[in-house]
This record gives structure tokens, sequence and C-alpha cells, in this order.
């Protein structure tokens, strides 16, 4: 089919392959195999274009053919075509195709297609694998027909119907994309900068950068992108979903960001960046806190966290890779890194540096299919004079809307939450101003209740840190005693309200 597709055409266009794969395979696995398919879908499509525009200059197939004509290269035998001409053996066939795809592209595609089993007949017998290559074989996704900001804004929509299907697992690749824009606005990220996420997902809050900037009209392809990410299958589809959004120049690394950061300056320190937006992993509990304790690269400047959350972790990695000058970072956490006895002491210590900025309380859902109410905390490293020693805390528990078992942020909640955010004044029952002296008063906690007045706010927040607490109790079997000093440090919180 030739002609430009519709966003809902495009949809309903990706949406089939995942019917196909229903009750065959588990619904957080058809991301491993779906969003490879469309790309090597793409892949062919677009050489086959710019050939077709070569010829067109040139006159000749061979010159047609020449590297320089085209931004990626696609071996013989390896192109959507020649995949489908195959009746048996399809996935190894794929398999071989993609890989060799990968080897011919060294500089930018080595490992995009991840780690799908596609020679397993008994997850993707060749009949399958036959439907979905017919499928995708409806469609022509030339540039011409489906522009980059269109394939992406698809390929978004395949990520979060792939959240929705699979449940309490979307939170390690997806995160609610009105709340990722916030985070973004408060953030102004300009043309030039570098922007790094160290658990990245599938890139959203990378990808929101870019968006913004573009949307204001600014240029936006000089922007500097990186992230990092642990599961190999979600790091890969992270760099696919950065091609499929039009940016080339994004380095995503596969791996663990506390054991193993991948981005280092040529000191063998971590490199720092202007702009970190970050959704870390929730209270991890596997991790290494006896190698933190003598972090090379130093991260524990204001302690080692407990073995049983390691929130202050990647707290201080942040903090550890924020650009001396310009370096600023919205970082989204459960409540409870707000409060919690057992890091007072690393939370005194943030207090203390004076790197916060702003402390945001939302209501319940942002977290993806989760109950647990979310908390942005703002960070910059050199805060205008006037906020020096001094941290705004905002209550938008209220500022949130649920349609169809989905929350999300309408745009006058952002809009009432950046004008707050930008004036950094006191607000009546929804913002305050405190000086460390005050947050010091009340033993270092930023419980936001203990500042912003009002009973309803100190209602809210007790709704925010009981489901916290619940929800971490249900997470992990056997951790009551942490579950038991949340609820104890929630009551001291409200007796201090």
């Amino acid at each position: 089919m030739i002609g430009q597709i519709s966003q809902r055409e495009l949809e309903n266009y990706l949406w089939g392959a995942a019917v196909i794969l229903r009750g065959l395979i588990d619904a957080g696995d058809y991301k491993q195999y779906i969003f490879p398919l469309v790309f090597l879908k793409r892949l062919s499509d677009v050489y086959d274009e710019e050939h077709a525009a070569a010829l067109d200059t040139y006159g000749d197939e061979e010159l047609a053919d020449l590297p320089e004509n085209h931004r990626f290269a696609i071996p013989n035998g390896c192109h959507w075509r020649d995949v489908r001409a195959v009746t048996e053996n399809i996935g190894t066939t794929v398999l071989r195709a993609m890989r060799a795809i990968e080897s011919a592209n060294p500089d930018t595609l080595p490992g995009v297609f991840g780690d799908g089993e596609w020679g397993n007949k008994n997850l993707l017998p060749d009949s399958t694998l036959a439907d979905l290559i017919e499928h995708f074989s409806t469609q022509t996704l030339s540039i011409a027909n489906l522009p980059e900001d269109e394939l992406g804004n698809g390929y978004e929509y395949l990520i979060k119907k792939f959240a929705d299907d699979s449940g309490h697992t979307a939170q390690e690749f997806y995160t609610n994309r009105t709340l990722v824009h916030l985070m973004t606005l408060m953030l102004e990220p300009q043309p030039g900068e570098s922007v790094y996420d160290p658990t990245c997902g599938t890139g959203g809050m990378l990808i929101s950068t870019a968006a913004e900037v573009k949307r204001q009209g600014q240029e936006w392809r000089n922007l500097k992108l990186y992230g990092q990410e642990l599961n190999y299958g979600t790091s890969a589809i992270a760099r696919m979903n950065l091609f499929l959004h039009g940016i080339a120049d994004g380095q995503i690394a596969h791996g663990d960001t506390l054991a193993r950061p991948a981005f280092l300056n040529s000191k063998g320190g971590l490199r720092t960046f202007d702009v970190v937006l970050a959704n870390p992993p929730y209270s991890i509990k596997a991790w290494n806190r006896d190698a933190f304790t003598k972090d090379p690269y130093g991260r524990n400047l204001w302690g080692v966290p407990p073995q049983g959350r390691a929130d202050y972790a990647f707290f201080q990695h942040i903090a550890k890779s924020l650009d001396p000058r310009t370096g600023r970072a919205a970082i989204l956490f459960p409540h409870g890194v707000l409060f919690r006895r057992e890091e007072a002491a690393l939370r005194e210590a943030l207090v203390k540096s004076d790197l916060v900025e702003c402390v945001l309380g939302l209501g319940e859902g942002l977290f993806y299919n989760s109950p647990m109410p979310a908390a942005v905390v703002i960070l910059r490293r050199v805060k205008p004079k006037a906020r020096r020693g001094k941290v705004l805390l905002i209550n938008a528990v209220d500022e949130v809307a649920r349609e169809q078992a989905q929350s999300f942020l309408r745009k006058s909640h952002q809009t009432k939450i950046l004008d707050a955010y930008r004036s950094f004044a006191d607000v009546e029952r929804f913002a305050a101003v405190v000086t460390l002296e005050q947050i010091a008063d009340k033993e270092f906690s930023l419980a936001i209740p203990l500042y912003v007045n009002g009973t309803s706010a100190a209602n809210a927040d007790e709704q925010v840190d009981l489901a916290e607490t619940l929800t971490s109790w249900h997470q992990a079997a056997g951790t009551s005693d942490s579950a038991i000093t949340d609820v104890l440090a929630l009551l001291r919180t409200e007796v201090r309200a």
C-alpha cells in the first residue's frame, strides 16, 4: 500500500501485530519481537526510498547502491523482501539478517535488534512469523509515507499499549509521558546541551527533551543524548526509539549504572551533563552496597544507603553527574525518600549540599500501573542567588486526572505547577518556600505537609505514604521491618504536621 499513513492507520497497523501474538507469548515479551520487525521494515523501506532517489539522479543501479546514498547499509540477502521470501526456518533467517545489518553498521547499529529467541520454534513457529511478516508487509514505511515524527509517535503508542498489557512490569520501560513532559518543561533543555538518563528504559525522557526543543522552534538535532539501561532488550528498544524519532547521535549503553557506569570522562571519572532526567527503579535490594562504600567514582558523597533501598545510591549518582555550572536534574521518586528514617543521615547531607531546588508532590497513579504516588525532586548545581539556601515545596496531589483507569496530567495541571515553580513563592495551600534552617528544625525531613499549610495537603500525603508502604510490602515478601519503619515515619510526620 502506497501513500501517506494516518496516525490511526499506523496505530491499528502496529497493534495488529500484537493481536497476532496474543495467546502465544506473554504480553511482556511482545516488545522483543514486534519492535525489531518494525525497525527492520523501516530500514528496508527507507533504503528502497533512498535507492529510488539516487537512481532518479544518476540513472544507474550501481551508483544508486553506493553507501554514500544510504543512511544505513543492508547487506545482500538481508532486506525485508529476502526475509519475506522464506517459508521455512523463518526465525533463523530473521536473526541472521538482523545480525548482518548490525555488523554492516558497526558505528551505529551493533546490538540494536536485541536478544529475542527468534530460532525458538516452540515460541515462534514459522506460521506465526509468516503471519507477522505478511502483516507488516501491508504498509510501506518510507519517510514519504511516514515521516519521523509520525512513526516516532506510533512507536510511543505501541510502548504504552505494551505497558497497559504487561501490568506491573511496565514501569521497567515506561514512564507516564505527561509527567515526563512536565519534568522536561521544568528543566528547560537548550540547543546543544547534553542530556542524560541513567535508567533510561525505552528512552522516552531523552526523546522528550528533543521534542520540547523542537516544539520551541529551536535546533534540536545538536542535543547530545546519553542513556544507560540494565535490561538488554529494553536498551535495544531505546536505541530503535531514538532512530525512529530521527535522532541519530544518541548513545544508549547497556549495563548496571550503579556497578558499571557507562559514561566516563578522559580521567576515568563520571562524565557530567547539563540535564539529567531519571525515574530510577524503586527501592531495589539486590545491589552491591559493599562496593558503594568505596566507590571509585566518589558517588558516596552523602553516605552509603541501606541495603534494602538503593534510592539514594541513584540520587548520589545523579548529583555526581551534574555539570558544575549548568547541571540540573529532575528525578522521579516515591514519596518515602523525603522522610524515611533509615535514610535520615543521607537526606541531611543532601539538604545541606543546597542542591535541592524544588520538591514536588504528585498524586496517585503516575507510576505506571501502580497506585503509589510520585514525587519529583529538582536538583540544580548553581541556583539563582535569590534561591540559594532555600527549597520550594509544592503539594500537587490534587493536580491529576484519571480516565479509563489511567492517571495523567492535563495541560492545566502542568501550567499550575510550572507557574508555582518559576515564581518560586508561597502559594496558599499549594506551595511554600522554606530555608535550610527551617528544614533542619524539622530534622531534615522533606515531607511536604510539614511545610505547606492546609489540612488537605497533610491528608493527601498521609494517603501517599501509606500507599507506598503497602506497595513496597507487596513487592517483596519478607520486608515487613521496612514497611513498619515507613508507617512509623508516617506517624511521626503526622504528629509534627
